[in-house]
C-alpha cells in the first residue's frame, strides 16, 4: 500500500469479562485499508465482526493493540467515522431531511448556542438543510425528503441512514449488515447503490455481511475473520483472527454474480473461512492470505 492507510489496525485484541474469567473475541487482528477502498468482512456467526467495527468506531476500544484512522489513534467516536446498522437509526418524528441535517447541527452547535444565539443557529440550520437536500438527492430521495420514516419503504429508510452517515464526510464508513433486513429485490438495488457510493462521497468502506456472494460483489477485497484456527498450547483459545485476505475482481453489474470465476471465489471463501478442511495454526494461514498489509 503506497499511501498511508486510512484505517490501520495493529495487533488488535479484544476480550470481555464473564464471571471469574474473560471471553476472548479478537486476537492479533492487523488490517490496513486504503483510500476509497471497499473491504468486505465475512466470518462465522459470533466471530467478532461487529466487535471489530466498534473498535474502529471508538465505542469499544481494544484491550490491546492500536486502531488508527487517518493516522490518529482511535479512543472515542468521532465524525471521521460513520456507521450504518441493519436497524434504521432514524428519529420517527423527524422527516428524512430533518434526520439527515440533525447530525450536522448537533456536531457544530451546542445547546447554549442554540438557545442564546438564535440568529446564528437559524443561519446554520438553513446551511445544513441545503447540504442535507443535496445528499438526499444524491442517494435518490429527492422526492421523499419531506416524508417521515413511517412513510418510507425499507430501502428508502436505509438510504436515509446512509445519508445521515455520509453527510458528516467521514474518512471511513462502517456498514454493519445494513442490507440484512431487506427483501431480495431491494437488497440488490442497494448493492448497486453501495457500488456508486465511493464515487459519490469518496469514503473508504468496511462492509460487514454474512452473505459471501454480497461480500464478493461489493468488495475490492474480501477479508475473512474466524475463530476456526488451531491454537497451540494449554491456554484458552485467544479468539478470532484474519484467516483470509484477498483482492478480488471489481464488480460492475448483477450479471457478474453469474460468472464461473465469481462462483469459484465464493466457494473458496466458504472453504477457507466458514468450513476449513482442517484447523491450521496461525503460522500456516499465509496460504489463505494474498494481502495482509
Amino acid at each position: 500500500m503506497s499511501e498511508s492507510p486510512v484505517v490501520d489496525l495493529q495487533k488488535v485484541c479484544q476480550w470481555f469479562p464473564k464471571g471469574d474469567g474473560v471471553v476472548r473475541v479478537l486476537h492479533n487482528v492487523s488490517l490496513a485499508m486504503g483510500k476509497q477502498e471497499v473491504v468486505s468482512l465475512v466470518g462465522p456467526s459470533g466471530c467478532g465482526k461487529s466487535t471489530l467495527l466498534y473498535a474502529i468506531l471508538g465505542t469499544q476500544p481494544p484491550k490491546s493493540g492500536t486502531v488508527l484512522v487517518a493516522g490518529r489513534e482511535v479512543k472515542t467516536p468521532g465524525p471521521d467515522r460513520g456507521i450504518v446498522y441493519q436497524d434504521y437509526s432514524l428519529f420517527p418524528f423527524l422527516t428524512a431531511l430533518q434526520n439527515v441535517a440533525l447530525g450536522l447541527l448537533l456536531h457544530n452547535t451546542s445547546f447554549p448556542s442554540r438557545t442564546f444565539r438564535p440568529l446564528k443557529t437559524w443561519r446554520l440550520r438553513r446551511e445544513f438543510r441545503e447540504r442535507a437536500e443535496d445528499v438526499l438527492e444524491k442517494v435518490g430521495l429527492k422526492d421523499h425528503m419531506h416524508k417521515l420514516p413511517s412513510e418510507l419503504s425499507g430501502g428508502q429508510r436505509q438510504r436515509v441512514a446512509i445519508a445521515q452517515a455520509v453527510i458528516m464526510n467521514p474518512a471511513v464508513l462502517l456498514l454493519d449488515e445494513p442490507l440484512g433486513a431487506l427483501d431480495s429485490t431491494t437488497r440488490e438495488q442497494l448493492q448497486m447503490f453501495i457500488l456508486e457510493m465511493v464515487d459519490l462521497f469518496h469514503p473508504s468502506i468496511l462492509f460487514v455481511t454474512h452473505d459471501v456472494e454480497e461480500a464478493l460483489f461489493l468488495g475490492d477485497r474480501v477479508v475473512g475473520l474466524s475463530q476456526h484456527w488451531k491454537h497451540e498450547g494449554d491456554d484458552p483459545h485467544p479468539g478470532a483472527t484474519i484467516v483470509y485476505d484477498k483482492v478480488v475482481p471489481h464488480s460492475s453489474s448483477l450479471e457478474d454474480k453469474r460468472q464461473a470465476d465469481f462462483t469459484e471465489l465464493v466457494e473458496e471463501i466458504r472453504r477457507s473461512v466458514y468450513k476449513p478442511p482442517q484447523l491450521l495454526p496461525l503460522h500456516e494461514l499465509g496460504r489463505h492470505i494474498q494481502r495482509n498489509p
